[in-house]
């Protein structure tokens, strides 16, 4: 048997999806670092650049007949080499796909939360696990233009406020057009001068893909689009914090069986209470955030606003930018606070219950941060 043969059967086996799906989704956990990072925006640049080149193959060559050997004989080298390729591009698409998905899934999950922003990132983890089963589809043009819309979306909603040290609605309009743009060159490229393929079947693909990006723009208006770079490392509730040299000193209740505490859940009335928070944002990136401080008396009531605080926040720093804000004499009842970024979405949330009166303090414990 050639070696080529043993590749095919090898990769025909059904339990090789699986093995390059935790494979990848391994590997981007363990190596996606820093939104940052240079090496590994260069790297996605690489995947959306060959995953375009294979869909512009897939569109031009997916209807084609197969050239008979005569036919084959007056093509170059490389294209002769394109089209023994062209049973593995369903394949190869497929782990490009998931690699992105991985890789977006790694980092909106960094700044997602489950109150608001959690529906975009369960949209990544449900096409990054339903990707292992679209292998079969990955020939429909509709579908495969609209999946490189949608990471292409994802890719310039975070890559561009890395780049420019902006982070607003302007910019993610422009990473969105950006995202409009690279697709809709994908498709002249699949139907330029292609005798094979119609102007209404150009329509028709391109349409699904434009119709979600819109649909995106909406998500992110209603906050629903994780505030990427953005990313809350630390934050918790506090009974004093102070600063110590390039620490913070944070002190918090804390019994001997609380092993993997590090912030108060409950407070007293009467005593001041500190937020402390650290935000992550890339090297280049100086913008504001803000704790926003709600209050309800009762489960049954809704949380209302109580107060907005801005603080002003560097990048850079891998734990991320430290701040904190305070309050005193609280009503008790169930408080919280919202890490807002400028344009109001949800970068984390820190909650705590404020009683009237406790039990026997426990022992204070400290420890930096």
């Amino acid at each position: 048997m050639s070696p080529s043969s043993t590749l095919r059967t090898i990769l025909g086996k059904p339990f090789m999806p699986p093995v390059f799906f935790f494979s990848g989704v391994g590997y981007d956990t363990f190596t996606l670092t820093r939104i940052d990072r240079l090496q590994d925006n260069l790297l996605l640049l690489i995947y959306l650049l060959l995953l375009g080149v294979l869909i512009v193959l897939t569109g031009r060559l997916g209807i084609q007949p197969s050239p008979d050997r005569e036919q084959l004989t007056a093509l170059s080298p490389f294209a002769r080499w394109i089209l023994r390729m062209r049973p593995y591009f369903p394949m190869a698409v497929q782990f490009l796909l998931g690699s992105l998905f991985s890789a977006y899934a790694v980092f909106y999950s960094r700044s997602a939360t489950l109150a608001s922003t959690g529906i975009f990132f369960a949209l990544l983890v449900v096409l990054l696990v339903g990707n292992e089963f679209l292998r079969d589809r990955l020939s429909s043009l509709r579908l495969l233009v609209s999946l490189y819309a949608l990471v292409c979306f994802a890719f310039f909603t975070f890559f561009l406020p890395v780049m420019t040290g902006f982070m607003n609605a302007a910019i993610f309009l422009v990473g969105a057009g950006l995202s409009v743009a690279v697709t809709l060159r994908v498709v002249q490229l699949i139907y330029r001068n292609n005798p094979d393929r119609s102007k209404r079947e150009a329509i028709g693909v391109t349409a699904p893909a434009f119709a979600l990006i819109g649909l995106l723009v909406g998500f992110y208006f209603l906050n629903w689009i994780p505030p990427v770079p953005l990313a809350l490392k630390f934050g918790g509730i506090y009974h004093e914090v102070k600063r110590a040299g390039d620490q913070f000193e944070l002190t918090f209740e804390k019994k001997w069986y609380q092993v993997w505490k590090r912030s108060d859940d409950t407070f007293l009335a009467n005593e001041p209470i500190y937020c402390f928070t650290a935000v992550f944002a890339p090297v280049a990136l100086n913008t504001t955030v803000y704790h926003h401080w709600y209050f309800r008396p009762n489960s049954s009531k809704p949380f209302t606003h109580a107060d907005k605080i801005p603080l002003k926040i560097s990048g850079g720093r891998e734990g991320g930018y430290r701040a904190y804000t305070f309050k005193q004499r609280l009503d008790s009842g169930d408080w919280r606070v919202d890490v807002e970024a400028e344009d109001g979405r949800i970068i984390g949330r820190v909650s705590v219950k404020v009683e009237d009166q406790g039990a026997a303090q426990p022992a204070l414990r400290t420890f930096s941060y």
